[in-house]
């Protein structure tokens, strides 16, 4: 059975560009990284005791330690990644989220590897809203279709 996990793809509007709120994964094997080091907040979930969309919100408050706005929500897709787990994305109009003080999750890894010493890491270090063609290039590879769905759906809505 795959993996489901499930996202919250918060976009605006900023003089007539859209841009997403996307965050760089936290850790030690993500820190010096930047191009494929980044994801929608977004985790898993069980489908047989939790929707995708009720996962999306979840995940979302969990790894930014904010209340996703409360806004009306549009699913873009489902995708899998290469490992074969699945990934539902959800979008809504972010344009009134104003958190500007993140209080993200966080993980224990050990650290350094085979030292026996536990360490705790944030599940992401930083959450930024960025042009669509630079989270495109930003985003793991498995959550890159969601940024052109989104550029389908803000077309669709534009009536183009």
């Amino acid at each position: 059975m795959p993996v489901h996990s499930a996202g919250l793809l918060l976009y605006r509007l900023r003089e007539g560009a859209a841009e997403v709120l996307i965050a760089h994964m936290g850790g030690p094997f993500w820190a010096a990284k930047d191009e494929g080091a980044w994801s929608i907040p977004k985790g898993e979930y069980d489908p047989d005791s939790e929707t995708p969309l009720d996962a999306a919100r979840r995940e979302f408050e969990e790894e930014l330690g904010v209340a996703p706005p409360d806004t009306p929500v549009a699913e873009l897709g489902t995708w899998s990644y290469s490992s074969g787990k699945r990934i539902t994305v959800f979008v809504a109009d972010g344009a009134d989220f104003t958190a500007t003080e993140f209080a993200f999750g966080e993980f224990e890894l050990e650290w350094p590897p085979r030292s026996g010493r536990r360490q705790s890491f944030p599940e992401v270090d930083r959450a930024e809203w960025m042009p669509l063609a630079d989270a495109r290039a930003r985003l793991v590879k498995g959550q890159r279709p969601a940024v052109d769905a989104l550029e389908e759906h803000l077309a669709e809505a534009a009536g183009g």
